[in-house]
């Protein structure tokens, strides 16, 4: 069948959904047409293009349709809405040109579910919805919009959408339950996680790049990845401040909307640090780094946003401090399965308290590292992957009665 993801941000962009829609379209091309309709990279990318009206390329198996979007940097967040605009309103009349057997929509831009629902509509195909971040709610919860008619309207027709998908992926069982609040049927909507791949080998301690990001703390909690709206980072700082004489580090290791924010509020705490993101083959040096990783969701965004760097935390076998409530996916993971400890995003006393007592315990950190990789097993991403592929299968499958799309 002919596969059409509908997804703004593709490689050479770099961002975290540009290199998910990539994994996820070279895995259906193994078994199916995939076209990708994207935009004129902006999202920090590798190469930049002149602008076209229509660029094609095929990317391991993807073709791959570029429309002349604007291509504004992601810093400039005001003409960041133009790469968004343009983008869709040059991608809606190609895809519908395309005439695809399936639509797949992720949610770059934030409105592209709706967008790609609507072509749907229009070609009488069926529809899929890969809610990577859950919007209107992060762009309110992360005090980016707000609340209003159009912000009203903006959900209406995102619950439209949902209702019309064949199915709703959806990154966690967190998301799973927001998703189903807004009346859509359970048997619509499914969790594929972004899964672990795992490192293939670890640095030692002792490595000079693992030594210079410690920044010479004998103990390291570490974050590693987006600086944006959704984290507890007041909760965080606050917490390093009160372990600020006990040669205690708090590593940021990363960059986002909250970077500048960060940095000004830690501006004369001694015991933060916030360093640029590193080469993709210093990664596993980054995780060697932390004696414990913090992964963080400010309290009311659980299911949100899901934060798939937890996964490769854990294949890298690194013990985990989830600064978010008991009832999100992170927390469960790792409390479940005994790789690390839970904390509450609005206690700075109890995230500091949770640090000192796994500091005090080596040999119970060495375990909790053992059991996130083994954890991590449970969901490796080749086969998170497969999982997709057959989801998209089955909703084809179920609009057409078995018969191939397209004959």
């Amino acid at each position: 069948m002919h596969i059409l993801l509908f997804n703004e941000y593709y490689p050479p962009d770099t961002s975290a959904t540009a290199k998910m829609a990539a994994r996820v379209a070279e895995t259906l091309a193994q078994r199916h047409r995939v076209t990708v309709v994207a935009g004129r990279p902006s999202y920090d990318p590798d190469e930049f293009y002149p602008f076209a009206f229509l660029r094609r390329d095929t990317r391991n198996g993807v073709v791959v349709e570029r429309v002349g979007s604007t291509a504004y940097p992601r810093h400039q967040m005001r003409r960041r809405v133009s790469n968004y605009l343009t983008y869709l309103a040059l991608a809606v009349p190609r895809a519908i040109a395309l005439r695809p057997d399936i639509v797949l929509a992720m949610t770059d831009p934030p409105v592209a579910g709706i967008a790609g629902a609507f072509v749907a509509r229009r070609l009488g195909r069926p529809f899929v919805y890969n809610i990577r971040d859950m919007y209107p709610d992060m762009a309110v919860g992360g005090d980016i919009v707000r609340p209003g008619a159009w912000v009203n309207r903006w959900e209406k027709m995102h619950r439209r959408a949902l209702k019309q998908a064949a199915r709703v992926i959806v990154l966690g069982d967190d998301m799973r339950e927001r998703i189903l609040a807004k009346g859509v049927a359970p048997e619509r909507v499914v969790v594929v996680r972004d899964g672990a791949s795992f490192p293939p080998s670890t640095p030692e301690r002792n490595d000079p790049i693992v030594q210079k990001l410690r920044c010479g703390f004998e103990f390291v909690v570490l974050h590693a990845g987006n600086l944006g709206f959704y984290g507890a980072w007041g909760t965080l700082l606050k917490a390093a401040q009160i372990l600020s004489n006990e040669n205690t580090g708090l590593v940021f290791i990363g960059g986002g909307a909250n970077r500048a924010a960060l940095e000004a509020s830690a501006a004369n705490s001694p015991n933060v640090r916030l360093l640029p993101f590193r080469p993709v083959e210093q990664v596993p040096h980054v995780m060697m780094a932390g004696d414990l990783h913090v992964v963080t969701v400010r309290r009311g965004l659980e299911g949100v946003v899901v934060p798939s760097k937890l996964y490769s935390i854990l294949a890298a076998g690194r013990p985990v401090l989830a600064v978010a409530a008991t009832n999100s996916d992170a927390a469960r993971i790792v409390v479940e399965s005994g790789s690390g400890l839970a904390a509450d995003p609005d206690d700075p006393a109890a995230v500091a308290a949770a640090i000192r007592e796994l500091r005090g315990d080596p040999s119970r950190l060495a375990e909790m590292g053992r059991r996130a990789r083994e954890t991590a097993k449970k969901y490796a991403t080749v086969n998170e992957l497969e999982r997709f592929v057959g989801i998209m299968e089955q909703a084809a499958g179920e609009r057409t009665g078995g018969r191939h799309l397209g004959s």
